[in-house]
């Protein structure tokens, strides 16, 4: 950032609703939070794995940086449980700061417990394999969205967008800017403005019956 601020703490206090409109890349509703309250905005570290197998997931647990995302393709084969507890252990023990995967995990009341943020398309009890090919650090997509290293991953209760690392200051700048003029919404409506009239909306595009009765 070039005002010196920490990303995590600015991205993590926009959103990933703002910044999905300020140029980030939102992934599709199906990658949601595993359990309330998950949330995280950290730095992203891409793995691929061979659809149904979980060796390269095991292989990033090692080698991502510490405070980093996993965020994981698996290809077609996503009613696998990815992830669970015992890789959730190994990868608290390794400062990791979270996984986002276009698949499934289980153990989830586990992963709540543990206070690790993961983001999911499902929660799936079947195991995965371990003794195929991926990679770990080379860029992936995951979910349609482009990841790779340098990009930093905000994930919410509204979901999760990826921001390229590229266009941290600008995505940034345009999140603040945009909670600001929200701000000036929010206390307009509160007077008795309209988002019609805020927003400055056509409404004679809309059908109107008469009052009620």
């Amino acid at each position: 950032m070039t005002d010196g601020a920490d990303p995590a703490v600015v991205l993590a206090g926009l959103g990933a609703a703002t910044l999905g409109e300020c140029g980030a890349r939102p992934m599709p509703p199906r990658i949601r939070p595993v359990w309330q309250g998950a949330t995280v905005a950290a730095p992203a570290y891409p793995v691929r794995c061979t659809p149904g197998d979980n060796l390269a997931v095991h292989v990033a647990v090692v080698r991502a940086p510490a405070g980093s995302v996993l965020v994981v393709d698996v290809g077609d084969v996503g009613d696998r449980g990815y992830w669970g507890e015992v890789l959730t252990t190994g990868a608290l023990a390794r400062g990791l700061g979270g996984l986002v995967i276009d698949g499934g995990v289980r153990d989830v009341a586990a992963l709540e417990a543990l206070g690790f943020p993961v983001f999911s398309r499902t929660v799936a009890l079947r195991g995965a394999t371990k003794a195929s090919r991926g990679s770990v650090g080379v860029p992936v997509t995951v979910a349609g969205v482009p990841v790779a290293v340098g990009d930093w991953v905000v994930g919410d209760v509204d979901g999760v967008v990826i921001v390229p690392g590229d266009r941290l200051a600008d995505v940034a700048a345009a999140g603040r800017a945009r909670a600001t003029a929200e701000d000036g919404y929010f206390t307009a409506l509160r007077a008795g403005t309209t988002t019609v009239e805020l927003l400055g909306l056509d409404e004679s595009l809309i059908v109107d019956g008469g009052p009620p009765g």
